[in-house]
């Protein structure tokens, strides 16, 4: 859906206008102070959950070069999303078994079957990823899970793994501490993440 200034103002003035239609005060819902009968207050609160509204760039408003970058992007984008997005339920999963070993040598052992799982859904994939589509999935695997990748890999193979594999990554123009910024740096990512999630794209 293309939101214009149009809408815009007709949601401001829907909130506006919304809370006033349609309500009248009974006498159930009016309580008399005590010791004074002239005092009315009502009891009742009004609560309006309304959709969120998307403010999404306009491809006609881009340049032609920001187009070709901004469809680009889109591409690189809905390739690797759904990687971040299986990867994030994965590494909920396990999480929750991890934490359940008492001793060093069953995590380890553990963490070595998550390598061969993850290894064989996602090698094939992972190979024929460019260097900018590795950087948006290390974005959006901190976008889903709330950990970066450095985090993710300290926290199951500890620190000297994390910091040698940050090492290599950063030879291949990466880096596994990148945090997602849907504000400034990655908005058009999340805009496009938005779109994916509606449908729209």
């Amino acid at each position: 859906m293309k939101i214009t200034a149009g809408k815009i103002w007709m949601y401001i003035l829907l909130l506006l206008i919304v809370p006033h239609v349609g309500f009248t005060q009974t006498e159930a819902n009016k309580i008399r102070m005590e010791g004074d009968t002239s005092a009315v207050v009502s009891d009742t609160t009004i609560h309006i959950f309304l959709k969120p509204v998307y403010i999404l760039p306009e491809r006609k408003d881009m340049s032609p070069k920001q187009l070709r970058q901004y469809s680009q992007l889109e591409l690189k984008v809905k390739k690797v999303y759904p990687i971040a997005k299986i990867a994030a339920i994965k590494l909920a999963e396990y999480n929750r078994v991890y934490a359940t070993f008492k001793t060093e040598h069953e995590r380890r052992s553990y963490v070595k079957v998550v390598e061969k799982d993850l290894f064989s859904e996602f090698e094939d994939e992972l190979r024929a990823m460019k260097v900018s589509e590795g950087r948006i999935l290390i974005k959006l695997l901190d976008r889903e899970t709330g950990n970066s990748s450095y985090e993710i890999i300290k926290e199951f193979k500890g620190g000297f793994s994390a910091f040698f594999w940050q090492s290599v990554a950063k030879l291949f123009g990466h880096d596994l501490k990148a945090q997602y910024d849907p504000v400034t740096e990655d908005k058009l990512i999340e805009y496009i993440i938005v779109q994916i999630d509606l449908g729209l794209i």
